[in-house]
């Protein structure tokens, strides 16, 4: 059976809440992870930042900002990968994006992750069609389709596509799903799952990647 990776949600979330910012990234190799996940969002300018909503608790959009007027605690993905290296990284396209900020976000996006080729990416979303436009500008970086239907026509859409891995909510995934999945020839990386138990049961399943917010006790488990 293949090592299971560990996935670091928005970094090592649990111990320095709520994620995505570079403390909860630049603890998370520490605490176990293989790999850590994380979200981006454009500003007004074109940065690409690392935060999980497209607005703050204000109710300011960060596509109707510039980069300078973010708060200090968002980072820009540029400075997380640096932090990150060597682990892998999954960066999410999020769905929520509005259609201006949408494709300069993808296209800045590829193009960061184009001019590294030092660690290893995945690209996921939600949004079928944003992962089209990702493989459209850059077929050689791997992507995975994230999914709330975990069955095999949805299975065989995503392979058909040209994605590597499907991305299904824990609360989906058995293990006849994942051999099904493993047969058509995509990586499962579930999400997210905190609870030794279940990731004691994912493991005997097989799959390829557990995400969750706590790298540390998935990394325990995984190893006992």
């Amino acid at each position: 059976m293949s090592p299971v990776k560990v996935v670091a949600h928005r970094g090592a979330s649990f111990a320095h809440p709520p994620g995505n910012t570079i403390a909860a990234f630049a603890d998370a190799e520490s605490l176990g992870a293989d790999w850590v996940e994380l979200d981006v969002h454009a500003t007004a300018d074109g940065v690409v930042v690392v935060h999980h909503d497209p607005s703050f608790a204000d109710g300011r959009w960060i596509g109707d900002l510039p980069a300078t007027e973010l708060p200090d605690w968002v980072p820009s993905l540029e400075v997380v990968l640096d932090i990150c290296h060597p682990l892998g990284v999954n960066v999410e396209i999020k769905t929520d994006n509005r259609p201006e900020t949408l494709a300069p976000l993808i296209e800045n996006v590829v193009t960061m992750l184009q001019r590294r080729n030092d660690a290893e990416f995945l690209i996921s979303s939600f949004d079928f069609e944003a992962l089209a436009q990702c493989r459209h500008l850059a077929p050689e970086i791997p992507t995975g389709f994230l999914v709330l239907a975990f069955d095999e026509a949805t299975m065989t859409a995503t392979k058909e596509a040209g994605h590597v891995a499907i991305n299904p909510w824990d609360a989906l995934v058995t293990g006849e799903l994942v051999a099904v999945a493993h047969d058509i020839g995509l990586a499962v990386n579930v999400w997210t799952v905190d609870d030794p138990a279940r990731m004691s049961e994912l493991q005997q399943f097989g799959v390829d990647s557990i995400i969750t917010n706590k790298p540390d006790l998935c990394r325990s488990v995984l190893t006992a």
